[in-house]
């Protein structure tokens, strides 16, 4: 592929004024060179665990659809960690390495609700990526992103901890909390590579960035990633639980909020109770507003989200509704969430 570089006119520039320090000191130039030797030895760490993959799908009428994107190896015998969105749906996967052989993948598992999936590879000299701990993480620190954006294999960009603690909707509506931010520049193909220290450890799973801002770019906390992984090879699914309540977010009247002495002034509307489910079998009602959840106040639905974990699976606990302006604890026992068609 040819591409033409368009290089700025140097009018006006003095080439030899760059070989003068102007205001500078040898330390500048020192601390300059350790931020290059850091990321310098960083991508020589990572890159060649780093993987990109090409995925087909097969589309209506017969037409196939292509995506690409990237993922990196995380155990010897040939796990590879990656964002589902690069996979889901995928009718084959083929993992090219950084030596350049190009292997076909075998899909171990999927969440759509924290964006990752493992694929297992069958190869040999595999060098699998260190893991960090995302809690030891600070706002400031040096972050590397390490890809394949546009298929330009081992890409490597370089930037900071921006915030931490952010939280990103999933395609499948959920909330992924305790995402990192960063201005590494991310670009399509970046998905599913791996977010590193200056000492080459993960810290997060590069997912998603903002359009058209600049700098805006978010990568899955490396323990929520290991977490995971660990289940998805474990059982192919993440498991977690539900009640059966298709719900959205409504505020509380102030009266309501002060007769009930409720710790928030929304909660959650049941809008549909899903035929045989928790819900129905608890008694929730349409129009009814769950505001608690077990000891746990629910302002949104995010919040009964987060609640719903494989530990409340055939777990009973009290559900709190305000129903006709009465405060009513119903028992509720959360069942594991089934698959849905398409997820």
């Amino acid at each position: 592929m040819t591409r033409t570089l368009h290089l700025a006119s140097n009018h006006g520039w003095d080439a030899a004024a760059v070989q003068r320090p102007v205001g500078g000191t040898a330390s500048d130039d020192e601390l300059l060179d350790a931020y290059s030797r850091a990321v310098v030895a960083a991508a020589e760490n990572v890159s060649p665990s780093v993987v990109n993959l090409e995925v087909r799908h097969r589309g209506r009428g017969g037409q196939d659809g292509r995506g690409s994107g990237s993922g990196f190896v995380f155990t010897p015998d040939g796990f590879v960690l990656t964002n589902s969105h690069v996979i889901h749906g995928a009718g084959s996967i083929a993992v090219t390495l950084a030596d350049g052989r190009r292997l076909q993948a075998e899909l171990v598992g999927d969440d759509p609700d924290s964006d990752l999936a493992v694929v297992r590879i069958d190869a040999s000299g595999l060098l699998p990526v260190r893991f960090g701990d995302s809690r030891a993480v600070r706002v400031g620190q040096l972050a590397i992103a390490i890809g394949n954006p546009y298929g330009f294999q081992c890409t490597v960009t370089a930037g900071v901890v921006s915030a931490l603690g952010r939280s990103l909707r999933a395609r499948s509506g959920r909330l992924i909390d305790n995402v990192i931010q960063t201005d590494a520049a991310l670009n399509p193909g970046n998905s599913g590579g791996p977010l590193v220290t200056a000492r080459g450890a993960v810290i997060g799973v590069n997912t998603a960035m903002i359009l058209p801002a600049q700098g805006l770019c978010f990568a899955i906390a490396v323990n929520t990633a290991t977490f995971v992984a660990s289940r998805l090879i474990k059982d192919g699914k993440v498991r977690r639980s539900y009640i059966g309540v298709a719900g959205q977010n409504v505020p509380l009247h102030r009266r309501v909020v002060r007769r009930h002495q409720l710790p928030a002034d929304s909660g959650v509307l049941a809008v549909a109770i899903e035929p045989r489910s928790p819900a129905a079998a608890a008694d929730v009602r349409e129009q009814d507003v769950i505001v608690a959840f077990g000891d746990q106040p629910i302002a949104g639905i995010d919040d009964l989200h987060r609640l719903l974990t494989e530990e409340q699976v055939g777990v009973r606990a009290p559900l709190t509704v305000i129903r006709n302006g009465e405060r009513l604890t119903l028992e509720i026992v959360a069942a594991e969430a089934p698959r849905r068609a398409g997820k």
